[in-house]
């Protein structure tokens, strides 16, 4: 684990909240699926879920679905714990 080193974030992050129907999807096709129109790819969204989280019983409500605020493509599940733990709600001033 030497590898690692410790970064601060200096963005804001976009999430939203997972949702009763993203783990119904979950639990249906084993993936959360977001439909997309962005620009002109019309090519479906998968959530990147991590192993620990699946372990963690994660997509759960309380979890956070984050996105790449360049690459809208680019999304992933944040635990709610760890959300909770670094995250708070940006205002806008």
């Amino acid at each position: 684990m030497k590898e690692f080193k410790k970064f601060i974030k200096r963005q804001i992050a976009e999430m939203r909240e997972v949702k009763e129907s993203d783990i119904t999807d979950f639990h249906n096709v084993g993936a959360i699926i977001i439909p997309s129109d962005l620009g002109d790819w019309k090519h479906p969204i998968k959530v990147s879920i991590s192993d620990a989280d699946l372990l963690n019983d994660s997509p759960k409500i309380g979890d956070m679905i984050a996105r790449n605020p360049k690459n809208h493509f680019d999304q992933w599940l944040v635990a709610e714990q760890y959300f909770k733990d670094n995250f708070e709600e940006f205002k806008n001033k």
